[in-house]
């Protein structure tokens, strides 16, 4: 029997009355919560589905509950029934709502007797939009079928019956049959020298939200990285993602020396095709990374740095709700940032930090007013689009400001306090505030006024004198690109032999909208961008491009599209070809040869773009 750590240093739980108000799901925490899955999952790839069986563990807060109502999109329910403390069961009576398009269907478990368990036998859609069937052909080995998760934020419903809200914690368990061969790794402590036996079973002793319940499946080899760390990825990719990832033993000790014990065990990282559609995925024990940014000289590894800082920001300690997230993901660029100072040095995190602020500047302004606070007024937006620039760079620069009026180590020591009293739990805003306020603020006074804080928590686009660090890179890249602009400087010039990859980024990112064609030609040909194999670099040039007028481009562009599923990196592009009509036939073109090939909610995102370029002009 598992019994959840209490809360440190005497902070509050979460009320049941703010549990029940979670936009997001229909769960009804106040009435009943789940504190432990019990999993069972045959894997199908010939039908592309999981065949399930999911037994909750219950604790009944309301004497008077008449029913469980969970989260599930578009499973397929065989059977329902309760079972008791001595394992008997019976029958219990269900309604499966219509599907809402944002929230799914509704689950409503008849159970006025309040079993201490509920076992719930099911199947999964082969369009199920939190995983993604890959066949062989595309996958990079080309051996075998792959299949992974992607639960974040609200998908985790389309492949277990769940109470899909980040405010409800629980432990699990999970027996996953296979094909032989095929290796199986969830988001639970995995065994690197496990047989390839078709029978995996997996234990998460610690309590996690549901958006952080993770699997995969594939074609899939080990190589440790560490004494408490490996690389998972294909035969053929295993090698390079270890070397790329050689430092992550070192990330993990320099993360404890900020912040206290790393907890979980294991970090381990799994690689995946290109079609995942984002940088990295949090999942506790098990980080999913995306192949783009092994480019050899570990240039984009504060990504892995990003995904470990999770676990302390996010995985650890947990917003509450979706418009709360900025606690998970502006924490942990914070946090990201200070493991790439002490691992790379400073001018990295610095080049680092200015490329996320400079592009906030440029895009803040454009976001409705609500859209710019870090902690939003209720608003109809769906969970996937809570995950903003703001929630990550705005929250970040907000904590780089905390540090800079209190001191890094009067910060440093704060926010180790914070992780300790919070472990284990989902909170919210305000009780971040209410935490902050006695502990920072008041505690070393005339420092930051509170507010202060309220304006950069509850005001909308960036503070004044918001600090910004110094690059004097960046300032002379400025000056080039300035001169470069104003036909001073041929491209021939440009002192960028040795730039490295944020330098290149930076110099894109603040190229105009619409630069002229001649001179992205006259780039081109110094530095031959096109087909660069550095996607991050890839991206921006495309989109510059493109957006000059340089038809040489397409196929070269075409082809990062097809051949890259992540978001940050592919939309952009489409979104540059859909701004004229003959772009906009163009890309739908790539999209229908690369479709098949995509992630669902990359499907989405593209689709969305196309709405949007056919939609009446107001």
């Amino acid at each position: 029997m598992r019994v959840l750590p209490t809360l440190a240093l005497g902070a509050l739980l979460l009320p049941l009355s703010v549990l029940a108000s979670e936009p997001n799901s229909y769960a009804q925490p106040d009435q009943v919560v789940v504190t432990h899955l019990d999993l069972d999952l045959k894997i199908d790839f010939p039908h592309r589905q999981l065949d399930g069986v999911a037994t909750l563990k219950l604790d009944w807060k309301n004497p008077q509950a008449p029913a469980l109502v969970l989260d599930t999109r578009d499973l397929k329910i065989a059977s329902i029934d309760a079972v008791d403390a001595k394992g008997r069961t019976r029958a219990l009576k269900y309604t499966l709502a219509p599907a809402d398009k944002e929230l799914g269907s509704k689950l409503t478990i008849e159970a006025p007797k309040h079993p201490v368990q509920v076992r719930i036998t099911y199947a999964t859609s082969p369009d199920a939009s939190g995983l993604q069937w890959l066949p062989p052909a595309q996958t990079a080995d080309k051996r075998a079928p792959f299949m992974f998760s992607q639960s974040e934020s609200i998908h985790a419903r389309s492949w277990v019956p769940l109470q899909d809200s980040p405010a409800i914690r629980f432990t699990y368990d999970a027996h996953v049959s296979a094909p032989k061969d095929i290796r199986v790794v969830m988001s639970a402590l995995n065994d690197a020298r496990h047989p390839l036996d078709g029978d995996f079973r997996f234990d998460q002793p610690h309590p996690i939200p549901s958006y952080l319940l993770a699997i995969a499946a594939g074609d899939i080899a080990v190589k440790e990285t560490g004494p408490r760390s490996a690389v998972y990825a294909e035969p053929s990719v295993v090698e390079a993602a270890a070397r790329e990832f050689a430092d992550t033993e070192k990330m993990i000790e320099t993360a404890e020396h900020l912040y206290g014990p790393y907890r979980w065990g294991r970090y381990d990282l799994l690689v995946l095709p290109p079609s995942f559609p984002y940088g990295g995925m949090e999942n506790p024990d098990m980080t999913f990374a995306t192949p783009t940014i092994i480019v050899g000289d570990k240039s984009l590894v504060s990504v892995i740095s990003h995904e470990l800082a999770h676990s302390w920001s996010g995985n650890l300690v947990t917003a509450a709700s979706w418009r709360d997230i900025w606690l998970n993901e502006g924490f942990t660029t914070y946090v990201q940032g200070r493991i790439t100072e002490a691992l790379y040095g400073k001018t990295l995190a610095d080049e680092e930090a200015l490329l996320s602020a400079r592009a906030l500047e440029k895009s803040i302004g454009r976001m409705p007013a609500n859209a710019q606070k870090l902690a939003p007024d209720p608003r109809g937006v769906g969970a996937d689009d809570a995950l903003s620039d703001v929630a990550y760079d705005k929250g970040s620069w907000f904590l780089r400001t905390l540090e800079q009026k209190f001191g890094r180590e009067h910060f440093d020591t704060y926010l180790k306090s914070y992780f300790d009293h919070f472990a284990w739990h989902s909170i919210t805003t305000e009780q971040m505030l209410a935490y902050l306020k006695p502990n920072l603020i008041e505690k070393y006074p005339g420092r930051m006024s509170w507010d202060e804080v309220q304006d950069w928590v509850h005001g909308t686009g960036i503070p004044k004198n918001a600090p910004l660090p110094d690059s004097p890179r960046f300032d002379a890249i400025d000056k080039e690109r300035s001169a470069f602009l104003a036909g001073s400087l041929p491209a021939a010039k440009l002192d960028a032999k040795d730039w490295n990859t944020q330098e290149w980024m930076y110099f894109l990112d603040r190229l105009p909208d619409v630069p002229k064609l001649g001179q992205m030609q006259q780039l081109d040909a110094t530095w031959h961008l096109t087909g660069t194999p550095n996607a991050e670099i890839g991206m921006r040039w495309y989109v510059h491009a493109i957006a000059a007028g340089d038809k040489a481009v397409w196929p070269a562009a075409a082809e990062h599209m097809t051949r890259i599923g992540r978001l940050y990196l592919t939309v952009p592009v489409y979104k540059a070809f859909a701004r004229t009509p003959q772009g906009l036939a163009y890309a739908e073109a790539v999209y229908a040869k690369a479709r098949s090939g995509y992630h669902p909610l990359t499907r989405q995102a593209v689709e969305a773009v196309f709405a949007a370029a056919h939609a009446p002009k107001k």
